[in-house]
């Protein structure tokens, strides 16, 4: 009797585990259906980064921190979509602002200030710390040479328009005592333009060879330029710049590189800087409308 219970048992186990496979069979089937066309998913490090937005810029009575960080994200921005080697300088114009208001940008973390008049910066930096670095790039006449050299903080001039500029210069910082070579920018008149200073782009090269030759407390840093405003992609006044560097360069002998680029302002700044400018010039984007 227990062999036949046994016997019976058996093909009833048999029957079980044969009913399992088949289940198993069919989940796996119903599995691969549910799942046909779908990708797997990536791990987390396989995963695209998210595109980095530009900056929003900031309300119309923003206080200046904000402006001014604004603007130096947005350079930021386009350093980075665009690959650029390095951060091109950011010179905040104060022109017509108060030390007060300076002292804002200040605060914010800005070292670097251009002004346009004599008299301004004569007396605004004094008002300031002495860490911050004045550039003078507005129209410069001989006899106000020695004025701004004395400013001990001041670091550039941008405007040198003529051989006799760059000689007033040179002769106003070995008589104020400056210790190091001033650094300088050659202006360029890109545009063409009877109200806008500057050498003609074919006389660049020749200007830059006077300070390299004969004014030893200067020190050529390269070209700017004010240029005409254009609203179009590439703005012929930049494509001139970049041209002109290219032949003061092959003129006298050296790489385009070592020639800085100064261009831009707060309407075109960022096409500057995609055309290669190395230093930007913006003011009321970062102070607000002059009055």
């Amino acid at each position: 009797e227990s062999r036949s219970v046994s016997a019976m048992a058996a093909p009833s186990a048999a029957g079980s585990a044969a009913f399992l496979a088949l289940a198993v069979v069919a989940a796996l089937a119903a599995l691969a259906l549910l799942t046909r066309g779908k990708r797997p998913k990536a791990p987390a490090s396989a995963k695209t980064p998210a595109s980095t937005r530009a900056p929003e810029p900031p309300a119309e009575d923003a206080p200046v921190a904000a402006r001014l960080r604004f603007v130096s994200s947005t350079i930021d921005h386009l350093v980075r979509s665009l690959g650029l080697p390095r951060e091109p300088l950011l010179v905040a114009v104060s022109k017509k602002k108060s030390a007060v208001v300076v002292r804002e940008a200040y605060d914010a973390g800005q070292r670097v200030f251009g002004e346009n008049y004599v008299q301004e910066l004569v007396d605004k930096a004094p008002q300031l710390p002495a860490d911050c670095r004045w550039h003078f790039i507005g129209h410069l006449q001989s006899n106000k040479a020695r004025q701004i050299c004395a400013v001990p903080n001041l670091t550039c001039v941008q405007s040198v328009d003529s051989e006799k500029i760059a000689t007033a210069l040179d002769k106003a910082c070995a008589a104020v005592g400056r210790e190091a070579p001033l650094d300088v920018f050659v202006q360029v008149n890109s545009s063409g333009e009877e109200s806008k200073h500057g050498v003609a782009p074919g006389g660049a090269a020749e200007v830059v060879r006077h300070v390299r030759e004969a004014c030893p407390n200067l020190r050529v840093l390269g070209l700017m330029t004010i240029g005409a405003l254009d609203y179009s992609p590439n703005p012929e006044c930049f494509e001139r710049m970049v041209a002109c560097r290219k032949e003061v360069a092959a003129q006298l002998g050296f790489q385009e590189g070592e020639l800085a680029l100064s261009m831009g302002m707060s309407a075109d700044y960022e096409k500057a800087i995609a055309m290669g400018s190395t230093c930007v010039r913006v003011g009321s984007t970062i102070f607000g409308r002059r009055e």
